[in-house]
């Protein structure tokens, strides 16, 4: 057995989408979403999504249509969108399933339990959104998914936020 630094799935570089590759290249977000209904939880690293301001705001993501997330999102019509700091890369890796956790990726850490979903213990920005139309318009390869924010937690700005840029996570 051989390791490397290399993702062992990724194709060579002639072969990836030059759109993707323009979009990998943009600093984004690291955000998680997660949902909960009859007792399922489901979630999904999304660095692909905006934040628009107004009365009310909303949360504009890109989620992929079988993941998840969606069908149970689809079903509970709430999510808790958390924006991830430092020392949360893990946590990213695991709920965008390109990283093991051993029982699931909400075995990772503590979790509190709200009217829009599970947040999770130790991240510092999240809001509380309601799902704006459980059939979003499909957007290449993927559902834009619009949610309204409903409730917002700003607590102490303690950890520098973590960006996703070329496959790899760094620190603003």
């Amino acid at each position: 057995m051989t390791i490397h630094g290399d993702h062992p799935f990724l194709p060579p570089e002639s072969e990836r989408s030059p759109v993707r590759r323009l979009r990998g290249r943009l600093p984004s977000p690291v955000g998680l979403w997660t949902t909960s209904y009859a007792g399922e939880r489901a979630g999904l690293t999304v660095s692909s999504m905006l934040i628009a301001d107004g009365e009310p705001g909303f949360v504009l993501g890109l989620i992929d249509p079988d993941s998840d997330l969606w069908e149970t999102l689809r079903s509970a019509k709430t999510a808790v969108v958390s924006l991830l700091g430092e020392g949360h890369q893990q946590l990213a890796d695991a709920f965008g399933y390109v990283a093991p956790a051993p029982g699931g990726p909400f075995r990772m850490l503590e979790w509190i339990d709200t009217e829009w979903g599970p947040a999770p213990v130790g991240v510092t920005t999240w809001a509380g959104c309601r799902l704006v139309s459980d059939n979003p318009p499909e957007l290449g390869w993927a559902l834009q998914v619009t949610l309204e924010i409903a409730h917002v937690e700003l607590a102490a700005d303690t950890l520098p936020p973590i960006v996703h840029r070329r496959g790899r996570y760094t620190v603003l």
